[in-house]
């Protein structure tokens, strides 16, 4: 079994912090999931179209996790053809790991990274007249754009220059026009459940991501870079950008995972910390 690459939380300000994204972790899928108890384990199933869930910790629990029932919660997806996906805190729920590996699956470790509450938004480094950082409402025709571009990103991992870029990206903006993503992000934009912003260069998005508020906390999420225009600085303008939008909602509490360490130290500059280490886990490739 790989070793986690855990942080020692000795704050009591930590632990809580920690159980208040417990919290947000269990509040965000029920938004668009119905679910299934396991015990020490929830299934969050997804309800419609869109991207699957996953299986997490039953919130509160903090007992032993066995083979057993990772096993069952696995079986139940596969009866449902979704992902066997998992997700949780290494801190939290130090058990689970040893039980999922034993199931067969792989895990990956990300750092898990807090923006303090209270601290300002963080500043980056001004773009060129062509180009402009800002959130998109529902009615934005660039959000198509903003929406496709992370798939490209994230299908190229990493911070280096790629291969995928303005063809690639127009390509994937109509192979997903009929597929209701596009509108199911506008119901949520419109409730108040995500926030998109994007770095947008003659009316295409380069660079997007979103934020998603519940009470105080909000969880950046899926900040990715169109491949050929990395090393421009667009990400962390992004993400600043979602921050300040988060602070002006009351926001107190902005978090991220990051994709590996290069991306974390990346994250860093703009005052993200590494408080844990979230871990996800699935079958092996």
């Amino acid at each position: 079994m790989l070793g986690v690459t855990s942080v020692v939380l000795d704050d009591r300000r930590e632990r809580a912090l920690l159980d208040q994204l417990e919290r947000y972790y269990d509040a965000v899928p029920r938004h668009g999931a119905r679910v299934e108890d396991f015990g020490p384990l929830t299934l969050f199933v997804r309800e419609g179209q869109g991207w699957p869930f996953y299986a997490r910790p039953a919130r509160g629990w903090s007992g032993a996790v066995s083979v057993a029932d990772v096993a069952r919660v696995r079986v139940r997806q596969r009866e449902l053809e979704i992902p066997e996906s998992f997700e949780w805190v290494a801190e939290t729920t130090p058990a689970l790991r040893a039980a999922v590996e034993e199931s067969g699956l792989v895990v990956h470790e990300h750092p898990l990274m807090v923006l303090d509450p209270g601290s300002s938004a963080p500043a980056v480094d001004e773009m060129s007249e062509d180009l402009s950082v800002r959130t998109l409402g529902p009615d934005n025709p660039t959000l198509p754009s903003a929406l496709a571009v992370p798939h490209l990103a994230f299908a190229e991992p990493g911070t280096r220059i790629g291969s995928a870029g303005a063809a690639e990206l127009a390509e994937t903006v109509r192979d997903r026009s009929g597929d209701g993503s596009v509108d199911r992000v506008v119901a949520r934009i419109r409730a108040g459940l995500t926030v998109v912003a994007a770095a947008v260069e003659d009316g295409t998005a380069l660079c997007a991501g979103q934020h998603q508020p519940v009470g105080a906390i909000s969880e950046i999420v899926g900040v990715g870079t169109l491949p050929t225009a990395r090393r421009r600085g667009l990400g962390l303008a992004v993400t600043a950008s979602l921050v300040a939008d988060a602070r002006s909602r009351g926001v107190e509490t902005v978090f991220l995972s990051a994709g590996d360490e290069d991306v974390a130290r990346l994250y860093a500059r703009l005052g993200f910390r590494r408080i844990a280490t979230a871990l996800i886990g699935g079958p092996g490739e």
